[in-house]
């Protein structure tokens, strides 16, 4: 069995050991390709399938004019654990009693303020949101509210 990396692993260490010294780099695609003597399009396959979302980055490109790529790489905050527990047990389609749980589940977690629980409420048990539409929106606050930055 080889123990010899790949060109995908070796970008991706470089962007990492980048992200090490630094929580936010913007690097041009095709400065990339070139230095490790690829196609722009492995450059982009290593960003897509190494530098996802779920792994704790956000990701911003550009193309036209050599195209930029921008990664953040965002810390989870202390209540990670529980946040993704939460996170998993959200159904597709989530009823607005069970959004007004939730909501109130963070708030006695204080995870969430008073006035921004409320906010949300007003917002997430709202009859014209579909079950689904209301899944995806707290799914979507959930994994936010996860991340130990500003909004």
């Amino acid at each position: 069995m080889s123990t010899q990396k790949n060109t995908s692993d070796i970008i991706e260490a470089y962007l990492r050991h980048l992200l090490e010294e630094a929580q936010e780099i913007e690097i041009k695609r095709v400065d990339l390709a070139n230095q490790f003597d690829v196609v722009p399009s492995q450059i982009n396959y290593v960003i897509k399938t190494r530098f996802t979302a779920s792994k704790g980055y956000d990701v911003e490109s550009k193309r036209g004019g050599g195209g930029y790529i921008k990664i953040v790489k965002y810390q989870y905050s202390a209540r990670h654990e529980f946040l993704t527990a939460l996170y998993q047990k959200v159904p597709a389609n989530l009823s607005s009693k069970a959004a007004h749980d939730i909501i109130q589940l963070l708030f006695d977690e204080k995870v969430l303020t008073e006035r921004e629980g409320n906010l949300l409420l007003l917002i997430l048990t709202d009859g014209a949101i579909s079950p689904f539409t209301r899944g995806t929106m707290m799914k979507s606050i959930i994994n936010r509210l996860d991340r130990d930055d500003e909004i």
